[in-house]
C-alpha cells in the first residue's frame, strides 16, 4: 500500500496548528514548537500515526467494511463528498443529524422517504400535484438530500468513521464511542484527542490539507477493495487451471490373441483329453460283449472238436 510522505504533508501545510492562545494541553506531545504565535505540529509523530490509520482503513476495506466520511465544515464539504463518491463510501457533508448512529431506525425512515421522492421525480409523479404541493415536495427532497443523501445506500451503522475535524463533529464522535465504532480523526492543536481511536495530529482548516487527508483515505480504501478483487480473480484462475488439468490415464493392458490362446490352450487340451478318454472308455465298453461272445463261440468249437476226436478214437 502506498503510504503518505513527509514532503506531501509539508506541501499541504499539515504542520500548521492554531494560535498558541487557543491550544489544548493534551496535544502537547504532538507539538514541535511555535512560530509567530502559531503552534507547529511535529510531523515526525504525525507521519507514522497517519500511515497506521491508512493501514487500518485498507484492511477494513479489504474485509468489505463500510467507512463513513464526516466533514460538515465548509472547507471540507466538497472534498469529502468527492472522495467518498470516488471510493463508493457513505458520507455526511452538511449537518450531522442527532442519532444518525445511535437511532438509525429513525434515520432509515428519512432515507426511505428520500428514495420515494426521488422515484416520484424521476417517474413524473410530482406533476399530478398542484404547483404549490410540487414545490413543497421539492423543498423536502432538497433538505433530505443534504442531510441523508450521502448515506442513503447503507443498511446500518458503518464499521468506522473518518472525522475531518474532531472539534466540529463532537456529536458524531460521542455516538461512535457509544456504539464502539472506531474513529479516525484529524486533531488540531486546539482540540483534545478523546474518544478518537486513530489520532492524526494535523491542520484541520487548510483546504489543501483536508484534500490530502481525503484523497489518502480514498486511495487506501480503493487499494483494499482492489486486493479483494485480485485475490478472487487469482483463486478463480487457480481453480480453472486445476479443472483443466488432464486426469491421469489408466494403463489398460490389452490381451492379445496369442496371450488368450496361450491361456486357453491348456484348458482346451485338458477338455480334448477328457473327451478322448471318454470315447475310448465307451468303445471299450461296446467291445466287451463282442469279445465275450467270440470267446464263448471259440470254447464251443473247441469242445465240439474234442468230442469228435474222442468218438474217432473209440
Amino acid at each position: 500500500m502506498t503510504n503518505i510522505t513527509m514532503r506531501e504533508m509539508l506541501e499541504a501545510g499539515v504542520h500548521f496548528g492554531h494560535q498558541t492562545r487557543y491550544w489544548n494541553p493534551k496535544m502537547a506531545p504532538y507539538i514541535y514548537g511555535e512560530r509567530g504565535k502559531i503552534h507547529i505540529i511535529n510531523l515526525e509523530k504525525t507521519l507514522p500515526l497517519f500511515n497506521d490509520a491508512l493501514n487500518f482503513i485498507n484492511k477494513l476495506a479489504a474485509n468489505k467494511g463500510t467507512i463513513m466520511f464526516v466533514g460538515t465544515k465548509k472547507a471540507a464539504r466538497k472534498t469529502v463528498a468527492e472522495e467518498a463518491k470516488r471510493c463508493n463510501m457513505p458520507y455526511v457533508d452538511h449537518r450531522w443529524l442527532g442519532g444518525m448512529l445511535t437511532n438509525f431506525g429513525t434515520i432509515k425512515k428519512s432515507i426511505q422517504r428520500l428514495k420515494e421522492l426521488e422515484d416520484m421525480r424521476e417517474n413524473g409523479g410530482l406533476e399530478r400535484f398542484s404547483k404549490k404541493e410540487g414545490l413543497k415536495f421539492m423543498r423536502q427532497l432538497g433538505k433530505l438530500e443534504r442531510s441523508v443523501g450521502g448515506i442513503k445506500e447503507i443498511k446500518g451503522p458503518p464499521d468506522a468513521i473518518l472525522i475531518m475535524d474532531v472539534g466540529y463533529e463532537k456529536i458524531a464522535i460521542k455516538e461512535a464511542a457509544k456504539l464502539g465504532i472506531p474513529v479516525i480523526g484529524i486533531v488540531d492543536t486546539n482540540n483534545k484527542p478523546i474518544d478518537v481511536d486513530y489520532v492524526i495530529p494535523g491542520n484541520d482548516d487548510s483546504i489543501r490539507a483536508l484534500t490530502l487527508y481525503c484523497q489518502s483515505f480514498s486511495a487506501a480504501i480503493l487499494e483494499g477493495k482492489a486486493s479483494v478483487i485480485k485475490e478472487l480473480v487469482d483463486n478463480k484462475e487457480v481453480a480453472k487451471a486445476v479443472s483443466k488439468k488432464p486426469a491421469a490415464k489408466k494403463v489398460v493392458v490389452k490381451k492379445t490373441a496369442d496371450t488368450e490362446d496361450a491361456k486357453e490352450t491348456p484348458v482346451k487340451k485338458a477338455a480334448v483329453k477328457k473327451i478322448v478318454k471318454k470315447t475310448a472308455d465307451t468303445a471299450e465298453a461296446k467291445k466287451a460283449p463282442a469279445k465275450k461272445s467270440a470267446a464263448k463261440k471259440a470254447a464251443m468249437v473247441e469242445k465240439t472238436e474234442d468230442k469228435a476226436e474222442d468218438s474217432k478214437e473209440a
